[in-house]
Parts: C-alpha cells; sequence; structure tokens
C-alpha cells in the first residue's frame, strides 16, 4: 500500500466500524482486509557481503530507494524480531546494524516519527537489552526514534474477512494506524511452521493467546497478514538459526551467510529466503497459503530479481 492508501483503508474501516457497532447491527470490531496484493512479477533485491549498513542500504536502494516507501512526515513502523533473550551471536533476533540502517533510511526519507515494538517471548527490557537493539537505537541520539514496550491497552479486536484460521483476532493498533509498516525479521528455523520469516514475524503485533494459532499455523498466519500489510520486508539472513528455533540458544546451530532480502512482496521474500535452508518454497505450509490468499508470489520464476 502506498502512504495515502493505508492512510485511508484505516480510517474508512475504523469509521464503518464504529458507525456499525454504534447502530448494533455488529459487535465492536474493527472491520479490517487487506486488498490482493500479488504482483506479476514482484522486484526482490538479494545482497550479500561483510558491511551489514551496506548490504541494507543497497538492498532498499534497489528497490527504487526509501524515499518510495517512505514519504515526508510519515509515522513509521519499523517491526523487527526481538522477541528472545538473545545476543547478537545466537541469531534469535533481527541484527541490531540491520535495525539502524533501516532506522536511518527512514529519518534520511523525512519520516517523522519511526516506532519499534515487539511482544517479546522473553522478559521484554532484557530481550531489548540482549539484542544490541536498545543500544543500537540510543545511539543514534534521535527524537524521532522511539523503542517502545508493548502496551497490553492498545491491542483492538479486528474482524478478519475471508479468515480461515480465526473469524477476528487482536492486532496492536499502533501497527495498524501507522503509514508505513516495515517488517524486519531473521531468517531461521521453526520447530512448528517449519520456517519464521516475514509473514511469521507479525506474530510480534497481535495480542491474544497465540498459542492457538499453532494448530493451524499457515492460514493463522496468511489471516494476520491479510489484516496487516508489510509495505516492506528486509529479512536479516546476515547470520542464519538452521536448528532449535525458535529461541536457539547454541552458536553450533548458527551459520553465517552476510545476507539480506527485500522486496514490497513479503511472500516473495520469504519464497527466496526459504532457499537458503535447502528448502523450496513450496515445502512451507506458510509461504503456500500466502501465496494462495494472494498475499504475494511464490514462484520463484516469477520474480524480477533487481
Amino acid at each position: 500500500m502506498t502512504l495515502l492508501d493505508r492512510r485511508t483503508f484505516v480510517r474508512t474501516s475504523l469509521q464503518t466500524a464504529l458507525a456499525a457497532a454504534a447502530a448494533g447491527s455488529v459487535p465492536a470490531l474493527d472491520l479490517l482486509a487487506a486488498p490482493a496484493l500479488a504482483a506479476e512479477a514482484p522486484p526482490l533485491a538479494v545482497r550479500r557481503g561483510k558491511e551489514i549498513p551496506k548490504l541494507v542500504r543497497d538492498a532498499v536502494g534497489a528497490l527504487g530507494g526509501m524515499q518510495k516507501f517512505v514519504k515526508p512526515g510519515a509515522v513509521v513502523v519499523v517491526k523487527p524480531n526481538i522477541g528472545w533473550d538473545r545476543t547478537v551471536e545466537l541469531a534469535a533476533n533481527t541484527h541490531p546494524e540491520v535495525v539502524r540502517t533501516l532506522v536511518e533510511l527512514c529519518l534520511e526519507a523525512g519520516a517523522k516519527r519511526v516506532r519499534l515494538f515487539d511482544r517479546t517471548c522473553n522478559d521484554a527490557r532484557r530481550c531489548y537489552t540482549q539484542s544490541g537493539i536498545a543500544a543500537a537505537l540510543a545511539g543514534m541520539k534521535s527524537d524521532r526514534v522511539e523503542l517502545e514496550h508493548i502496551d497490553p491497552r492498545a491491542f483492538r479486536e479486528v474482524a478478519i474477512r475471508g479468515g480461515q484460521a480465526f473469524p477476528a483476532w487482536e492486532f496492536y493498533q499502533p501497527a495498524l494506524e501507522a503509514d508505513v509498516f516495515i517488517n524486519a525479521p531473521i531468517a531461521k528455523h521453526h520447530a512448528i511452521s517449519r520456517l519464521t520469516l516475514g509473514m511469521k514475524n507479525l506474530m510480534g503485533v497481535i495480542g491474544g493467546s497465540r498459542g492457538k494459532l499453532h494448530t493451524d499455523i499457515a492460514e493463522a498466519l496468511a489471516d494476520i497478514n491479510s489484516v496487516l500489510v508489510s509495505n516492506l520486508t528486509l529479512i536479516d539472513a546476515t547470520r542464519i538459526l538452521v536448528a532449535n528455533g525458535p529461541q536457539g540458544g547454541r552458536a553450533e546451530d548458527v551459520r553465517r551467510l552476510d545476507t539480506v532480502i527485500a522486496s514490497p512482496d513479503i511472500v516473495a521474500a520469504d519464497a527466496y529466503a526459504a532457499t537458503l535452508f535447502d528448502l523450496k518454497p513450496e515445502e512451507v505450509p506458510t509461504i503456500v497459503a500466502g501465496a494462495r490468499r494472494g498475499l504475494g508470489v511464490m514462484d520463484l520464476g516469477r520474480i524480477r530479481l533487481v
């Protein structure tokens, strides 16, 4: 979605929901559903090298630069994976240099405000600190950048049109209302969903009992991503976790690849990332569900490398 599209989409949907709730015709749910997002030949950038800031800048630059996604005055959410009380070398969280560079690019594009948060699995303060992300952002000394702790009062139940796993779920309102949503996961193994990539990273902006989603994880994640659209997905594969994910904890489970993947098509980004684990996209149920629901392109032959 463009900046105007997202603002109009969220505002109109919320107004519709509130009016319907006031009239008593439906429960007090926000009626949000994303349009079909798959493009015929979505662009995808893959960059490899030792200098992480250069990788991120080159990948985003190949897609037209951050100014293509972030307009002056925009409120941007950058959503890393910060879910685990693990240090950088254990590859459980997005690399802090990836996160910092994305934030720098947003500021350079004129963002009014850049917000970062995650509904962590371990203690949030320890996760933010141990990941290295808190220190990386503090070093920027910018009053336009906020690394926030999730406010449990800010979740709102959203009806999912066409939901396959659930008819409704709780979403974090600041993520829904952002002008731009940038998805910045790390690529890693997952014991239930096989891999955790862009689509699964949105688990960090939903409420409720997330364990319930695991009974039909592929369709549940497709439901979530049909509501909250990632304008840009940049996958951190500078080092990947190949076993014992998503938490990890052993250095021998980490493989260094010095790679980042970026695309406005979340399914395309996830599909390419699957190949880093010697998997075909069709072997990852979440990717298959996302493609089937029109959230993006899974067929690597239809992806335009840039």
